[in-house]
């Protein structure tokens, strides 16, 4: 339960910065000028910064241990929530988003590491998405209290208490957690001869492309787009838009905790996931419907961010084909192609929207969503000729 509860305020935050921009990017867009794509390439530069460092901390996890990983990197996303706070440009607020990705890229990675070091192989999966869905509440934080706190001390001010938040999460994680006792029986135990090893597992391969894009339009959609959406289309002011925001963020939590013991009851995991990306994939499409009514819009964004979050078991799935003594560098390459894709889908998007400036905003954010929609199609073709490997007992 400490490993557990320490790692759940970290990662707490770790989901506020993932998607805070969502509810303060009309706010920078009019103080420092951004347009689409300076937006797009905000969060991307936090997904540059998270995944650039996801080799790395699989490499220390296995070697280092994840309580000196965890928590010296995080002082790197201290710095870069002060410095966004001070920012006046885009060009500091892309730094800013970088250190605080880098600094947030061993959190749950830490957290999964512990739990497939320490716990029995059942119970993975639900304490993967357990942590994902109270964490979630980080997404809560970026809604309502955020668009509140923005109006009150500013969105600079805000960023600065986070920054603080930031500090003593890291050190908390110092003072608590204890390392594993490390696997030296393997030799391959080298940087590039781990990550090659796992690239030779041939059950992991259809997984692939289903992790690439599953979470990246959850996040895409939660992290940016929503706020704008519902700005554009609908009008909504900033405390208006964060309630709107709230719904999705909750139902993201709601639904990664439901999933949680969905392979234990089922007795599958492939089959959870695939489901769950068909459901995401209908109600992205839904959302480009002409003439929708903004409750409707509330409650299928809920619903996106509901049934999206099958990161905990995708994770579980292909933790399922990986050896301990190369957990670390397994479930960070899974991370990176989690995370990666929003890195690529994000000013992708960026992109596309700054080029439909001059189309009505509904038909714009419709093209978005028709494009997510399919990305989820296509891998969920493929992840049907992964081989399922139900959790035992």
């Amino acid at each position: 339960m400490r490993i557990f509860l320490t790692f759940l305020a970290a990662y707490v935050l770790s989901q506020f910065y993932r998607s805070f921009l969502a509810v303060i990017a009309p706010e920078l867009s009019i103080e420092l000028s951004l347009g689409p794509q300076a937006l797009g390439n905000l969060q991307a530069f936090w997904i540059l910064g998270f995944v650039a460092t996801q080799f790395p901390v699989g490499w220390a996890l296995d070697t280092v241990g994840p309580r000196r990983t965890v928590s010296l990197q995080m002082l790197a996303a201290v710095l870069g929530a002060l410095l966004f706070a001070m920012a006046g440009s885009a060009a500091a607020l892309n730094l800013a988003m970088l250190l605080i990705g880098a600094g947030c890229g061993s959190i749950y990675m830490g957290a999964i590491y512990m739990f497939g070091r320490t716990e029995a192989p059942q119970r993975f999966a639900l304490l993967c998405s357990w942590l994902l869905g109270l964490g979630t509440a980080g997404n809560l934080l970026a809604a309502s209290p955020l668009a509140w706190a923005a109006q009150s001390i500013g969105w600079r001010g805000a960023m600065v208490a986070m920054a603080g938040a930031t500090a003593l999460s890291a050190l908390s994680i110092l003072l608590l957690i204890r390392d594993p006792e490390r696997i030296t029986t393997h030799g391959s135990r080298g940087f590039a001869g781990g990550i090659g090893e796992i690239l030779r597992i041939r059950a992991l391969w259809p997984l692939l492309p289903i992790t690439a894009v599953s979470y990246a339009v959850v996040l895409a959609e939660r992290g940016l787009w929503a706020g704008p959406f519902f700005s554009s289309v609908y009008g909504l002011d900033p405390v208006a838009r964060g309630h709107a925001l709230l719904v999705m963020a909750a139902a993201m939590s709601a639904g990664a905790m439901a999933y949680g013991p969905l392979d234990r009851l089922l007795g599958t995991r492939k089959w959870v996931v695939f489901g769950g990306v068909a459901a995401t994939a209908l109600c992205l499409a839904l959302l480009a419907l002409p003439g929708l009514p903004l409750a409707g819009a509330i409650v299928l964004m809920g619903l996106i961010g509901g049934f999206g979050m099958t990161y905990g078991v995708l994770m579980a799935h292909g933790r399922s084909f990986v050896p301990d003594h190369l957990l670390g560098r397994g479930i960070t390459l899974l991370n990176v192609l989690f995370i990666g894709g929003a890195g690529v889908l994000q000013p992708l998007s960026g992109w596309l929207m700054a080029r439909m400036q001059t189309h009505p905003p509904a038909e714009a954010h419709a093209t978005l969503h028709l494009i997510f929609a399919g990305l989820l199609v296509l891998g969920r073709g493929i992840y049907v000729f992964a081989r399922d490997n139900p959790p035992k007992g």
